[in-house]
């Protein structure tokens, strides 16, 4: 695409790209931290990756082994 264009097209396109981003409303890294860890902290007591699967809903769990012996 860009070389079916003009210099002058270019720039044009760079231009309004760059007004499109000095507009963008900005947050501070911290505050965005901040509320990534709380979302993170709400959503740990559901989270079978952190608390586990009990034992009565694992289907893995019990004798059969990972091992087929043949």
């Amino acid at each position: 695409m860009a070389r079916d264009m003009s210099d002058k097209e270019i720039l044009k396109m760079e231009l309004d790209q760059l007004k499109k981003e000095v507009s963008t409303a900005r947050t501070p890294v911290l505050a965005n931290c901040a509320e990534t860890i709380a979302f993170v902290e709400n959503l740990a007591p559901n989270d079978m990756l952190i608390k586990g699967v009990p034992d009565d809903k694992n289907p893995y769990k019990g004798d059969k082994g990972g091992c087929i012996i043949t």
